[in-house]
């Protein structure tokens, strides 16, 4: 068994207040819990206007499902949002 974590940062330079990041980052989370059963939240930058980070944790029977599962995961990403990611940190 795996437990596959990706940690993604992102920089949304149209987010001018906290509500407005807010629903930006609430409507991308459910999108993702909803479409891949997986856990999702915020885990940093709460108070950061237009950065967010995000954190995803799945689990896997092996690495190479684990792998699959966030490559496919970040691809949804790339294409759910306009938002820039600046990072995506992954760990088995």
């Amino acid at each position: 068994m795996r437990v596959a974590t990706l940690e993604i940062k992102f920089y949304a330079p149209w987010v001018h207040s906290l509500k407005e990041k807010r629903m930006v980052v609430k409507s991308l989370t459910s999108k993702i819990r909803n479409k891949f059963n997986v856990s999702v939240c915020e885990v940093d930058e709460q108070d950061t206007l237009q950065t967010a980070v995000i954190g995803i944790a799945a689990i896997a029977a092996n690495s190479s499902q684990a792998d699959s599962i966030i490559d496919t995961i970040l691809a949804y990403i790339e294409t759910a949002t306009e938002a820039e990611i600046v990072s995506a940190d992954r760990d088995y």
